[in-house]
């Protein structure tokens, strides 16, 4: 029988944690010799790497409990043993470098809580009788985007597969622009506006809110696309459940995002967001703590009404609703299929804009909201809401850690009070304890090393932002991040990577003092692996920051619409001749499409019309395109569209597909060693080509 939490009981989990909680509490206080610590670690490592292979839950929660027995034992070590006091300058220092391993110890633990026993729930079926289906109304909120990204997500919404009359789809213009306006009325969707911005996103879905009636409200995002099954996908929990507040989708962008681009990881590294999606939210869907995302979801509208609507006291309204219903007993659920696909930031700056109000907005519900705080919460709940949050001060630990091996070799203090060798004995079976377990646990929905980078390349940016939130939760606005730009040319973005260049620098100046320092104190042992150990230390950051600043050599994208890879069988018809040729496509996007056929299209043909019938999606689709060129039985076209129905024809073919993002999760599990060669890559590419003017590696 396969050992699943689909079959086990809810509270054996809860049993397993416990006793392991207790059982390493207890060993990893225990005094032994510095030889007897090496056979310990040694042991507990051996049993990770003979049991890292084997299936099944089980083993990941011993994985789970052997990390925590050994990252236990280092902080007790830490705060036993490592701290003096000899001024205030050089206590302030070890101070703050243990404030930041006794963060990342909390996080390491929430996450292993929140990620022990992923529910993976699947697809409720909805009744037969569709007359028990209920009332929707889908909620496409925009401000300044433009309406060519506008106009997928409403065609797209409307052709979602819904009873005819159950359906009402809003466009919610909190622009107030007249070209929106006829274009809802074309298409004849509802057009909601209001007089002012107030509270931003959540004063907009509030608004709509007073408007509309039906039992359930999906939001999307204006750039984000459902596919056609979408609700019908969804909802089945919320009819099964009425105490079901949310069901929420992961968000997958088709498009790149800075990472993928930048650092050329495309089909190689999984993005960022794939862990929170892939992995985090299931966890938290054990604990009945789903987080609102902002779309590619359904809420219930008792249960909005019940907390009077949207949140509207931080920026981030999304995660700070999801709180607010489950304190008042409703229920969450997360499914993980991808049913919406988004433009993904085009930009680091822009990225950073975006998790700058993801910040700002999860230390402001902190602050004002506390989760471990207040009534209506489970443990469960509590941990999970705290982990999400917590999350959001890393910029600081991570700054503290890039810079903390100068205090020795650019300062002269002394922040750990033991010999490099003792630092070693508990430190490194800490660190490679917590990759392999991680490694284990995140497989292949986040690398190893890689959060270095993503939290290294924005950290400096958001450290601020993060420390005002905290003492002054008031301030700040909502920020919209802008989608569907260009980058007309290839350029290194120097006011975003200027502070990691200034960091740079400042390693390798560290790095030649740690050198130096080896070489002139080679005759003293202690003092020699002191240096060392620094500037093994040194390098490591050196690494992740150069990465870094690779994020920031931004490569050209001047695509307005993204060509998506998808193999699909179509027709293309000679609507003169009445001839009909076999294609497969390579790629789609709202402009064209690209096809290798069968047999080469005639000469001279200029004008086709492109068939698609996807019986199980209900898509049918036959568009005039326009021959671009032909090589062999490669040929590329551009679509001759010119009435809604052929757009919203292509739009379902490209967006509308149960299968259009299936995809995500496509990722092998995570090697460690081949993590580090895909990172060294990308830095090796950044350096040809944005320095040294070469051809990258292939």
């Amino acid at each position: 029988m396969t050992f699943t939490p689909q079959c086990t009981s809810k509270a054996l989990p809860y049993i397993l944690i416990t006793i392991g909680t207790v059982l390493v509490l207890v060993a990893s206080q225990a005094v032994v010799s510095p030889v007897a610590q090496i056979l310990l670690s040694g042991g507990v490592l051996l049993c990770a790497f003979l049991i890292r292979k084997k299936n099944g839950y089980l083993p990941s929660l011993l994985m789970i409990g052997l990390s925590t027995f050994v990252s236990l034992r280092y902080i007790f070590w830490r705060l036993s043993y490592t701290l003096a006091f000899e001024g205030w300058w050089q206590s302030a220092l070890m101070l703050t470098l243990l404030f930041a391993e006794t963060y990342s110890w909390i996080i390491l633990f929430l996450g292993y809580m929140q990620l022990s026993w992923p529910l993976n729930r699947k697809e409720c079926s909805l009744p037969e009788d569709k007359s028990l289906w209920p009332d929707i109304d889908v909620f496409i909120p925009t401000y300044n985007e433009d309406l060519d990204v506008v106009r997928n997500t409403v065609l797209a919404a409307m052709a979602m597969d819904w009873p005819v009359g159950k359906l009402h789809v809003y466009l919610l213009d909190d622009g107030r622009r007249p070209l929106f306006q006829a274009f809802a009325q074309e298409v004849g969707v509802g057009y909601i506006t209001r007089p002012n911005n107030v509270h931003a996103k959540a004063g907009n879905l509030n608004n709509a809110l007073m408007q509309t009636q039906s039992e359930l409200v999906a939001v999307f995002d204006c750039d984000h696309i459902p596919v056609k099954s979408f609700l019908v996908r969804t909802i089945g929990w919320m009819v099964l459940n009425p105490r079901i507040s949310l069901v929420q989708t992961p968000q997958y962008f088709y498009s790149l995002d800075p990472f993928q681009r930048n650092l050329d990881t495309y089909g190689h590294i999984p993005p960022e967001s794939n862990l929170f999606y892939g992995l985090v939210q299931p966890g938290n869907d054990f604990w009945n703590a789903t987080l609102f995302c902002g779309s590619g979801a359904v809420l219930r509208r008792k249960a909005l009404e019940s907390i009077h609507g949207f949140a509207v006291e931080t920026v981030t309204e999304d995660a700070h609703t999801s709180l607010k219903m489950q304190r008042k007993g409703w229920e969450s659920a997360y499914l993980r299929e991808t049913l919406a696909g988004g433009l993904a930031t085009e930009s680091l700056a822009l990225h950073v804009g975006q998790r700058i109000r993801w910040a700002r907005g999860m230390v402001q519900i902190f602050r004002i909201d506390n989760p471990l705080l207040g009534r209506g919460l489970s443990l469960g709940q509590r941990l999970c809401y705290l982990s999400a949050m917590l999350h959001f001060f890393f910029p600081i630990p991570r700054l503290i850690f890039l810079i903390a091996p100068l205090a020795f070799l650019c300062l002269g203090q002394n922040i750990i009070y033991a010999t490099p060798a003792a630092v070693m004995i508990y430190a490194i079976p800490h660190l490679l304890q917590s990759l392999i377990t991680q490694s284990r646990i995140q497989g292949r929905w986040r690398y190893s090393i890689w959060n270095y980078v993503y939290e290294t390349s924005i950290a400096i940016f958001l450290a601020p932002v993060v420390l005002v939130a905290f003492f002054a939760p008031s301030r700040g606005t909502f920020n919209v991040t802008a989608k569907g730009g260009l980058i007309t040319k290839n350029f290194l973005d120097t006011r975003m990577v200027r502070p990691n260049v200034i960091m740079c620098f400042v390693l390798i100046v560290a790095a030649i003092v740690g050198v130096v320092g080896m070489i002139v104190h080679r005759g003293d042992p202690l003092l020699f692996q002191t240096y060392g150990m620094n500037l093994l230390w040194v390098l490591a950051n050196l690494l992740i920051v150069l990465a870094a600043i690779t994020v920031g050599y931004e490569r050209k994208q001047n695509r307005r619409a993204p060509r998506i890879p998808a193999q699909l069988a179509v027709t293309v018809i000679d609507p003169v001749a009445q001839q009909r040729y076999a294609a497969t496509t390579v790629d789609l996007s709202k402009g064209g499409v690209s096809l290798r056929m069968s047999d080469p299209l005639p000469a001279g043909l200029q004008t086709v019309h492109v068939e698609y019938v996807n019986l199980h999606d209900k898509i049918r689709m036959n568009v005039p395109a326009q021959i671009i060129n032909q090589q062999g039985t490669f040929a590329r076209l551009e679509w001759r569209n010119s009435t809604l129905g052929d757009e919203t024809g292509i739009v379902e073919m490209i967006f509308g597909r149960s299968d259009a993002w299936s995809h995500w999760s496509d990722y092998s599990q995570d090697k460690p060693l081949h993590s580090f060669n895909l990172l060294a890559r990308g830095i090796i590419n950044f350096l040809l080509v944005a320095v040294f003017r070469r051809h990258p590696l292939k």
